[in-house]
């Protein structure tokens, strides 16, 4: 990735200049950080240890939980370093670093509240068939696909991006380095890159879009032809905490992306960011663990089990 820009170097925004609320910034953002990692880590322990939760959906669970650690580790620590030490600067390898990981775990994470919407599908309209069309194998491969699909859309959003020249001001206005951002402060006309960050971001979304709506609109139809009321609850609840993720997802980056430029403002875009970065890794543990009585029973047991390990 060849860049021959004369900036070395780029400062992040931070949320504020003053020093009390640069603390109470780092004390907040502590506290939102070590729930997403507490929560999504319980999950991936009760499942780990609990052998009649190894089934296709929690293995989904488990790596959307792998992929919202890494996600929210991606951002906040660094913001975390900056509000406690007033210290904006990163890196331009650090910058390229995060740019792609964030791309990356953006994609895969959209590509895995897919599969969990097809994996639904199976499990409500194919029951009979569950079994055989999730199967290890087949989990494995769609997870692996979607996420070396990603990381070549991650590796080609990357270059166009720092392909371009950097040679006036580096201040990044937002609090990670962010594509849109990053456009707006090179020497050079961004559009060509825009038009195909554009393009090759909406080939790869549409497919998942697709297969979630899809999914659900199959979904619907089978669950109103189920004749008694419980039966329609019990199908449909199973659904409700995926989408219910998915939804926070969407709405978050689609207002941090697509916000008309009338509400856009240093401020405003600072918490688009923050909606779309820390509220779903540390939303998503919290709504599946309240509508998931079998999470629930698997994260209570947690002690037992591994004081059954060590004994």
């Amino acid at each position: 990735m060849a860049n021959r820009s004369t900036v070395t170097e780029f400062l992040l925004t931070g949320f504020s200049d003053d020093r009390d609320m640069q603390i109470l910034h780092f004390v907040m953002f502590l506290f939102i950080y070590l729930t997403a990692l507490v929560g999504n880590f319980l999950i991936i322990t009760a499942v780990a240890l609990n052998h009649h939760l190894h089934s296709p959906m929690y293995f989904f669970l488990v790596n959307l939980s792998l992929v919202d650690v890494s996600y929210i580790s991606t951002t906040v620590p660094k913001s975390l370093s900056v509000s406690l030490t007033n210290n904006r600067v990163i890196s331009f390898p650090g910058c390229v670093t995060q740019v792609f990981l964030v791309v990356t775990l953006v994609g895969f994470e959209l590509a895995l509240l897919a599969i969990m919407a097809y994996d639904r599908y199976v499990a409500i309209c194919h029951p009979l068939q569950y079994r055989l069309i999730m199967s290890r194998s087949a989990c494995i491969q769609m997870t692996a696909a979607s996420g070396i699909s990603f990381l070549l859309h991650a590796a080609l959003e990357t270059s166009f991006t720092f392909r371009l020249n950097f040679c006036g001001t580096n201040i990044v206005g937002q609090y990670f380095c962010d594509i849109p951002q990053l456009q707006m402060i090179s020497c050079s006309s961004p559009k060509n890159n825009q038009l195909l960050i554009l393009v090759v971001g909406l080939s790869l979304s549409f497919f998942s879009f697709a297969l979630i709506f899809t999914s659900y609109g199959y979904i619907l139809s089978a669950v109103l032809k189920i004749p008694s009321v419980q039966g329609r609850y019990k199908a449909f609840s199973t659904c409700t905490p995926h989408l219910t993720v998915f939804s926070i997802f969407i709405v978050t980056v689609v207002f941090s992306y697509m916000k008309p430029k009338a509400l856009s403002s240093r401020t405003v875009d600072l918490l688009s960011a923050v909606f779309y970065t820390v509220l779903p890794p540390t939303l998503n543990p919290i709504i599946y663990s309240l509508r998931n009585r079998d999470i629930q029973e698997a994260v209570q047991k947690i002690p037992t089990k591994i004081k059954n390990l060590v004994a």
